[in-house]
C-alpha cells in the first residue's frame, strides 16, 4: 500500500537547454531537486554548448513556450520560478506576460546576458523588455557586475561599491536583488542583497579555486526559486542558496578532465 504523502512543492524554470548539462535547464532541475523541491521546465530554446563554447541556439515558439508555462501551472501550481536564458525580445514578452497573470508564483529572475565562456545569450532588443517589464515582476532578480553595469548603462561597476550598486538596482527596478561578486578581482567575495523594504546584507565567501564556474548562476537562481517554493523568505532563500552553491563548488565533481559544480553536494 502507498503510504499518504503530503504534496511536495514545485518550482518552475524557464531557461534554455544546455547540451553539456552543466547549465541552462538541466542545472536547474537538478538544483531544485537537491533542495527538496519537484522541478517543472518551459524550455525556451536550444543550446549546442559545452563548457568551453556555445556553437548553436535555436530558439523555441512563442507558442511552444507559452503553452509549456501553461501546462505546468494547470496542473502542478508552483509556488516559485525561474527565468534564465530567453534569447528573443518575443520570448522575453510572452514570458512576462504569464507572470503577469501570475503573480502569485514567486519569481526569480536570473538577466542571462552573456555565457561564461562569452556567447551573447539575451538578444539586444530583448534587454529592454528584461529591464521594463520582467524584472519588475520579480521577487528577487540575480545580476552579476558585467550585467549589473548592463542594466545600469553605465561602465565597468567598482567591486568596492558593491552595496552601492544594489542599493542602485533595487531603486531602478523596484525589486529586491543579489548582487553577486563572483566577477570581484579579490578572493574575498561578497554578494549584495537589497529589498524595497530597505534590508541591506552581505553574504561573504572565500573564492573556490580551480572549479569551473559554469553554470553558477543557474545553479544559485534556481536553488533561491526552490527555498521560495518551500515557504523560505527571499533573503532566507538567498542565503540557503548560496550556502548550497558554496557546498557544490567546495565538493565538485570530475568530468572531461575538469572541476565542476556537484549539484548534490553533501551539506
Amino acid at each position: 500500500m502507498v503510504k499518504s504523502l503530503e504534496n511536495m512543492p514545485c518550482a518552475m524554470t524557464v531557461a534554455g537547454s544546455d547540451s553539456g548539462a552543466g547549465a541552462g535547464i538541466q542545472a536547474d532541475l537538478l538544483s531544485i531537486a537537491a533542495n527538496g523541491v519537484y522541478g517543472c521546465s518551459a524550455i525556451a530554446a536550444l543550446t549546442a554548448q559545452n563548457p568551453d563554447h556555445v556553437t548553436g541556439i535555436e530558439a523555441a515558439q512563442i507558442s511552444t513556450v507559452t503553452a509549456q508555462m501553461q501546462a505546468i501551472e494547470e496542473f502542478y501550481k508552483p509556488r516559485a520560478a525561474k527565468t534564465g536564458m530567453l534569447f528573443s525580445a518575443e520570448i522575453v514578452s510572452a514570458v512576462s506576460d504569464f507572470f503577469e497573470a501570475h503573480r502569485e508564483i514567486s519569481l526569480v529572475v536570473d538577466p542571462v546576458i552573456v555565457s561564461t565562456s562569452g556567447a551573447k545569450l539575451l538578444k539586444d532588443d530583448a534587454i529592454e523588455i528584461v529591464k521594463k517589464r520582467l524584472i519588475p515582476l520579480a521577487a528577487v532578480f540575480t545580476p552579476n557586475l558585467d550585467e549589473a553595469a548592463v542594466l545600469l548603462e553605465c561602465g565597468k561597476i567598482d567591486s568596492r561599491k558593491m552595496a552601492e550598486t544594489a542599493r542602485a538596482l533595487c531603486e531602478k527596478f523596484g525589486a529586491a536583488v543579489l548582487l553577486k561578486g563572483g566577477h570581484m578581482e579579490s578572493d574575498d567575495l561578497e554578494d549584495v542583497f537589497v529589498s524595497p523594504a530597505g534590508e541591506c546584507e552581505t553574504i561573504r565567501s572565500a573564492r573556490v579555486k580551480d572549479v569551473d564556474t559554469h553554470g553558477s548562476g543557474c545553479t544559485l537562481s534556481a536553488a533561491m526559486a526552490a527555498n521560495l517554493a518551500k515557504g523560505a523568505g527571499v533573503f532566507e532563500a538567498c542565503k540557503k542558496a548560496h550556502a548550497y552553491l558554496l557546498a557544490g563548488m567546495q565538493n565538485p565533481i570530475k568530468v572531461g578532465g575538469k572541476y565542476f559544480i556537484n549539484h548534490f553536494p553533501r551539506l
